[in-house]
């Protein structure tokens, strides 16, 4: 069975294998779409062993300072990768205005472009695995990584089939104008990582769904059973922490009720919503 840690080593192994071929696309070559296309590949290598060491972190039980555990540490990786993209994307940029000031004939498209195609494969099937373990895990590292490098096929893609319509018509400035929106591309990817993984530090809430199905179960539990009368929930408020899922509410129960009633019902509240993946808090307080 795949772990995170098990698929984000594999990420890293892939990593170094599509940057060699991508490095060898862009030696054959010397087209700077293909030097664009390595550099992302540099940036998925370093992302991959980055969330290698916040997975493992995460991971740690809670201790005395962090009594709710490291399940944030996360949060970090996905956010490093999104600035590593940004820089990259910058880097790309540049280089491309070098190229429309100094165009240079392209090389062996040929060979470049088999060697891109099986980079590309190899992302293909990582993106894939990265995303499965990634979204059963409720894992925002190996969703990120995931859609990193699933923006990566898509850039070579584009990447092969531009150099084909230079290669074609004779237009050497069409490779540099692939790097810029290639680099236009990543630019987006890695603001949309950066602004998630922000959001998500700042305790962002369950997803809708997620929430919607703890309050239905909760209320369920209460309401439809109707064996706790006026009994009522109020103040539902949840809340994501890397792979775990927390949520607090008020319980309100009549005034007459026993310390040992309002506990064993908020017991039962808890044992709900933790077969759902959330730990739930309960404030009991009377009606």
């Amino acid at each position: 069975m795949l772990t995170p840690i098990k698929v984000l080593r594999l990420s890293v192994f892939a990593a170094l294998a599509t940057m060699a071929l991508k490095i060898g696309a862009w030696a054959v070559t010397d087209s700077v779409a293909y030097l664009s296309d390595a550099v992302e590949s540099l940036v998925n290598l370093l992302a991959a062993g980055f969330a290698i060491l916040m997975v493992s972190w995460a991971q740690q039980p809670a201790d005395e300072g962090h009594p709710f555990g490291h399940g944030k540490a996360e949060y970090f990786s996905a956010a490093f990768e999104g600035g590593m993209i940004v820089c990259a994307a910058l880097a790309i940029l540049l280089t491309a205005a070098e190229r429309f000031l100094n165009p240079v004939e392209l090389g062996a498209l040929e060979l470049g472009t088999v060697l891109s195609i099986l980079a590309s494969a190899v992302n293909l099937v990582v993106a894939r695995l990265l995303f499965t373990v990634g979204k059963a895990n409720g894992s925002p590292a190996l969703l990120a990584d995931s859609k990193h490098l699933l923006t990566d096929v898509w850039t070579t893609a584009g990447v092969v089939l531009g150099l084909g319509l230079a290669w074609l018509t004779g237009m050497s400035w069409l490779d540099p104008l692939l790097a810029v929106l290639v680099a236009m591309n990543i630019l987006y990817a890695g603001f949309r990582l950066l602004t998630h993984a922000m959001s998500a530090l700042m305790d962002a809430a369950l997803p809708g769904q997620q929430r919607a199905g703890l309050e239905s179960a909760l209320n369920r539990l209460l309401y439809e059973e109707g064996r706790y009368g006026e009994c009522r929930l109020l103040n539902l408020r949840t809340r994501s922490a890397g792979q775990e899922s927390h949520a607090e509410l008020e319980l309100l129960v009549p005034g007459d009720w026993t310390v040992r009633q309002g506990h064993a019902l908020a017991d039962q509240l808890a044992l709900v919503a933790s077969k759902m993946g959330v730990r739930l808090v309960v404030h009991v307080e009377p009606l």
